[in-house]
């Protein structure tokens, strides 16, 4: 009898360990969320209106703007300006060696997540107003100034905004 009972639970618990382990599976490899260098697993994009505006749509973007990062803790541009409305494609390139990132947030916003990646450095983090870059790569976002005002961008990786790395928009209201 003990032979007879114990077939189905170790075939309902194989079936159980594999249903788990798919689940598992599926999870972390759907996760947006990644950490600095990591490589996204998913290109969904969360459109959430912020105070400096909003993940933009390729096909509207009628301007590209390109800046470059280097390990001197500078971007080039440094400085930039948008109108209200303004789709823009952004073309990330890191000159460096060092992993840069850049990040797009008023300066409130900058400075409550640049204090948060001095005490987590590997904080998993991935946003639409972010894209971070290895070293001799390029990367980009797409971003909708759809609020003016004045903003800022910055490389948020430890140590590298309390360097200098940062920049400013301006976005004109219409």
């Amino acid at each position: 009898m003990n032979n007879i009972e114990s077939t189905p639970r170790k075939g309902c618990s194989l079936a159980l360990t594999l249903a788990v382990a798919l689940s598992l599976t599926v999870a972390l490899n759907t996760s947006p969320a990644m950490a600095h260098g990591d490589k996204a697993a998913s290109t969904r994009v969360v459109k959430e209106q912020k105070p400096w505006g909003i993940a933009g749509d390729l096909a509207m973007a009628k301007r590209t703007v390109t800046i470059s990062m280097d390990d001197k803790m500078r971007f080039t541009p440094d400085t930039l300006s948008f109108k209200q409305g303004e789709t823009v494609r952004f073309i990330v390139k890191n000159q460096g060696k060092l992993l840069h990132e850049l990040v797009i947030g008023t300066r409130e916003e900058l400075d409550a997540h640049a204090k948060l990646m001095e005490k987590f450095p590997n904080m998993a983090h991935d946003e639409p107003y972010m894209a971070h870059v290895d070293p001799g790569r390029q990367g980009g976002l797409v971003w909708t100034f759809n609020r003016p005002g004045d903003f800022e961008f910055a490389c948020l990786v430890a140590g590298h905004f309390a360097a200098g790395m940062k920049g400013r928009i301006k976005v004109a209201a219409r």
